[in-house]
Order: structure tokens, then sequence, then C-alpha cells
């Protein structure tokens, strides 16, 4: 399909909550492959929501696979609508964000979730992530909900400029 170029802030549709993929037809099935080569194609990203693309849609993609921080890992994975339903376990950690290049921030999430959503094929999938892909997924489910990473930290010393590395 498609890389796409990812959005920055202050694009508005940034801040916008997302709305229900509902039927899974062509349309959703090309959002997921877009997604996945986008993210696939972006250096070190482990994650990607429909609206960092300019979508509207409530979709998102992550993979972990390989990352340092992750226990659980489910590779690379789409879910249409997701919910979630168990979060426990907080801890701060950095985060960045494609979408806001030059920063980086210290927020608190959940360490242990479960996830519902649709696959691009059409059924219900349920994941249960912890330590970093827990924090991936949750990440995306903020933009799907109009919030950055940056609306999460508790205070501006909270926030760095990201480290650029040669």
């Amino acid at each position: 399909m498609a890389v796409l170029p990812v959005l920055c802030l202050p694009h508005p549709v940034l801040k916008a909550v997302t709305r229900p993929v509902g039927v899974i037809d062509d349309a959703a099935r090309a959002l997921a492959t877009d997604l996945l080569e986008t993210m696939q194609a972006s250096p070190a990203c482990v994650g990607l929501a429909a609206n960092q693309v300019g979508s509207t849609r409530r979709a998102f993609c992550v993979d972990v696979t390989g990352h340092k921080k992750a226990v659980s890992c489910h590779g690379a994975f789409v879910l249409f609508d997701p919910k979630l339903l168990v979060a426990r376990a907080p801890q701060t950690a950095r985060e960045g964000c494609m979408s806001v290049p030059d920063l980086t921030g210290n927020v608190a999430r959940a360490t242990e979730i479960v996830v519902a959503g649709t696959t691009p094929e059409g059924t219900e999938r349920v994941i249960e992530a912890d330590a970093f892909e827990a924090r991936a997924i949750l990440h995306e489910l903020d933009h799907l909900d109009g919030f950055l990473f940056l609306d999460r930290v508790t205070s501006v010393g909270d926030v760095f400029q990201r480290v650029k590395y040669r």
C-alpha cells in the first residue's frame, strides 16, 4: 500500500477523538497495511495510531519485537476499535513520539494491561501485555482519544529535548 507521512504537533487531527471503524472492509484493511508499513519504515518506531497519518478512524498498530525493554511481545499487530479492559501497576518511564519529534517525557502508565479489539481479518482479539508492550499500547490508545504523551507528564520538569544520535 503506502508509507504515509506522520503528522506533527500542532496538527489538529492529533487532538481529535477518533471514530469507530465498525465494519472491517477493504478501506479498513488498507489502513491497517498503511499503518504497519509506515511504522516499519520509521526507525525506532514501535507503534502508530491512525490519526498520526491523518485518518480519523479508531485503529493502531504496535510491534515491540526485539526491543530491549519488551517482556511480552505479540509481534506486529493492528487493532480496530480497541478497548482497554484492565490496567494496573503504574510505573513512570520516558516516552517519545513520532508526532512530537523533538521531545521526550516521563509518563506514568500501567505495566500490566488487557486490551480487546478487532483484527484486520475481522476477528476479536484480546491481548494481555506487560512492561514496554503495555506502555506502547497505552500510548497508541491515548492517540485515539486525542491525547499526546505531553498531556500525561506531571510537570514541565518531566519534558526533555530528544537526544539525537549520529
